[in-house]
């Protein structure tokens, strides 16, 4: 299924090009073995309306944050309180862990920096009066499920 996914995400990019065509199936092959070297297969059992979930928040949350951030940025009466806040994952480091601190990045006004000496993850965020680690306590509660696993509360 995975070497059927890349092939076919290759034919989105490339066209049904003949030359293309036997290029991306050698791409595609390289591609399913890296990924199974890297995800073996039976590790995650996605599940798709919680993924379509998570993909909808996530547009959701980076267009108002994204609307937020220039809005603040263009409104100098408007606070902005840059600084660091910190986030006790739920995620043991790894795979899933970067995946979402991937996800945090790429919302607007957040950036994860690290970890610190509990290992909770460091944030540096435009506005530290926002409800920051509720917003990532959320979506990281939702890349869980997606992923078919369960969030543990604490």
């Amino acid at each position: 299924m995975r070497t059927v996914g890349f092939f076919a995400f290759w034919i989105i990019l490339f066209g049904p090009n003949p030359t293309a065509l036997l290029v991306g199936a050698l791409a595609a092959v390289i591609a399913t073995w890296t990924s199974l070297r890297l995800l073996p297969a039976g590790q995650q059992n996605f599940r798709p309306i919680a993924l379509a979930r998570l993909v909808l928040s996530f547009l959701r949350q980076s267009i108002g944050a994204g609307v937020d951030v220039a809005w603040r940025a263009l409104d100098p009466r408007l606070p902005l309180q840059p600084g660091f806040v910190t986030y006790q994952s739920h995620l043991p480091p790894g795979p899933t862990r970067n995946l979402f601190c991937t996800m945090a990045s790429l919302l607007p006004g957040t950036l994860p920096c690290g970890t610190d000496q509990s290992r909770s993850l460091v944030i540096h965020c435009l506005d530290v009066s926002q409800a920051v680690a509720d917003e990532l306590a959320a979506q990281e509660a939702s890349l869980i499920k997606a992923l078919g696993g369960r969030h543990r509360n604490g």
